[in-house]
């Protein structure tokens, strides 16, 4: 009769836990395979301001940005990734509570573990939530104050580290570490999974997904953080190569507190997904 209860319950905990990864499938279907909006594409061909002034704006722009700025970006980024990995997770942590992330993480997981249920696993994703929310804002007022100051480049190391302060709360969250080199490769992934599109994103949503079961499983990766970085460098120095123009000149450079938003926005919501998924698949496992 125990063993019928227990399964009863297995199954119960399966079941709930099936439900809410077939959810998260759902939201990285959408992500992942993003329908064109054809209502824009129409309105942006029949617009004639927009074809005759804003879009040839654009291409001058374009245009007009140094063909030297590429690799400066490249490196900036890369600069700015190597400082804030080998250097700037103190710092970083300083500007929120790890102790008490962990602590909420700790007891909304003995939660769980007690009583597996969709309200509880809710409760898991306030902290994360919350800290997409705040370093959103404050990606806002860094990028709109430096730009409206015509500072560009230098503020690259900053948007570094809001980003990989979104990353790791959103981690703490679903009770993952960030120290090691795998761990910080796994943060790479989401930022190159945020930050591409079609196929090339997908290709990325794949090594997370990889990366992530070899880490949770204990098997050995081959990780070289190095190259990721580089990688990782050139893909957000493409992303942002027009708008980090933009932002270096005074005024017209407010333009970078929206940037900065949309990137920690996007790249927020991708990394709830990932490590969600991670730990509800982990949890799956246990059962």
């Amino acid at each position: 009769m125990r063993i019928k209860v227990e399964d009863k319950e297995g199954k119960r905990k399966r079941q709930v836990l099936s439900k809410q990864l077939k959810d998260i499938e759902k939201q990285e279907e959408k992500i992942l395979y993003k329908k064109e909006n054809t209502f824009i594409k129409d309105k942006i061909v029949k617009d004639k301001i927009i074809q005759e002034k804003i879009i040839p704006l654009a291409n001058m722009i374009q245009n007009k940005i140094p063909a030297r700025l590429i690799d400066t970006l490249d490196a900036a980024f890369y600069k700015g990734f190597c400082l804030v990995f080998e250097k700037g997770n103190t710092y970083i942590e300083k500007t929120y509570n790890k102790d008490k992330k962990q602590l909420e993480f700790d007891l909304n997981n003995y939660a769980i573990d007690k009583k597996l249920s969709k309200k509880h696993i809710k409760k898991l994703d306030k902290p994360s939530n919350y800290s997409k929310a705040i370093n959103s804002s404050i990606a806002v007022l860094e990028g709109g104050v430096l730009g409206l100051l015509g500072i560009g480049i230098p503020d690259i190391p900053l948007l570094i580290a809001v980003i990989v302060r979104t990353v790791n709360e959103i981690a703490l969250s679903y009770g993952y570490q960030y120290e090691r080199e795998e761990e910080k490769a796994y943060i790479l992934y989401i930022i190159c999974g945020a930050m591409t599109k079609g196929e090339t994103q997908r290709e990325f949503d794949q090594k997370i997904n990889l990366l992530g079961q070899l880490l949770d499983s204990n098997q050995g990766t081959q990780i070289q953080l190095e190259e990721e970085m580089k990688i990782t460098a050139s893909i957000l120095s493409e992303s942002l190569l027009t708008a980090k123009f933009i932002q270096g000149i005074p005024v017209v450079g407010i333009v970078g507190g929206v940037v900065n938003h949309n990137i920690i926005s996007k790249i927020g919501k991708y990394a709830k997904l990932k490590y969600k998924k991670r730990y509800l698949l982990k949890k799956a496992d246990e059962i």
